[in-house]
């Protein structure tokens, strides 16, 4: 493939990025979704008694996680990717139609994502101290939604590269798109759902609520907004390709 190919860019079905810049943008996304997932799980650990909680999907996750595998950091990526296959066969329900290339791409994203969920939960788990002052848990309250905040800026820049999507975010985007006319936080609302029935069930095993708390709540009612101001204030030259 000689230099011209590469950095061919097209308009065929609205993508005009080229492969480098379309890797690039996911890349970057992609740790900074997963350093954001963990650092709303760790924050949340660290802090006694719990109150934090963790990003809405994390904290579903998290809960089950916990429930089921007490709790570790290697399992919990694993978790992690059942679930993401899970929603990837809900999507192709809910789009009408098997796109055998993005439900690839959907699994194909579990795996790098999966792996630096367990990395950073092992990192960060060693790197912050339990709190036990008034300060750390202010500090640690903002790194929370800090976190939910990092989650929210990956999700809007790979929607728009548009390369390959976790599950859940293309749950979010088929539901923004099809049935919601381009709302961000209507979709994420509403994608809500599957991570509502999956904390539910993990509290039914295990009635702990650790992983809820008023970064869930944040989450809740701001993940979707940001990730609408994202689309314009991060990378604003960055459209959604294929839409």
């Amino acid at each position: 493939m000689n230099a011209k190919n590469v950095a061919q860019t097209t308009s065929k079905n609205g993508r005009t990025l080229t492969i480098g810049a379309s890797l690039s943008y996911f890349v970057l996304s992609l740790v900074i979704n997963a350093a954001g997932n963990v650092l709303t799980v760790v924050t949340s650990q660290k802090i006694h008694p719990a109150f934090l909680g963790s990003a809405y999907w994390t904290a579903a996750e998290s809960g089950f996680n916990k429930a089921v595998f007490q709790g570790s950091n290697l399992m919990l990526g694993w978790v992690f990717f059942i679930v993401g296959v899970l929603i990837a066969i809900l999507n192709v329900f809910l789009q009408g139609y098997f796109d055998w290339k993005k439900f690839v791409g959907n699994i194909a994203f579990m795996v790098p994502f999966s792996v630096l969920i367990s990395f950073f939960a092992g990192m960060f788990s060693q790197v912050l101290p339990e709190s036990h002052s008034v300060m750390t848990t202010i500090g640690y309250t903002v790194l929370n939604f800090i976190g939910v905040a990092m989650i929210a800026i990956a999700i809007s820049i790979y929607q728009r590269t548009n390369l390959v999507l976790h599950p859940a975010d293309d749950l979010m985007q088929i539901l923004r798109f099809k049935y919601f006319k381009g709302s961000a936080a209507k979709a994420m609302w509403a994608s809500y759902i599957p991570p509502t029935i999956i904390g539910i069930i993990a509290i039914i095993i295990l009635p702990d609520f650790t992983n809820y708390g008023v970064g869930t709540v944040f989450a809740f009612l701001f993940q979707g907004g940001i990730t609408g101001w994202g689309d314009k204030a991060i990378f604003p030259n960055l459209k959604h390709q294929g839409i």
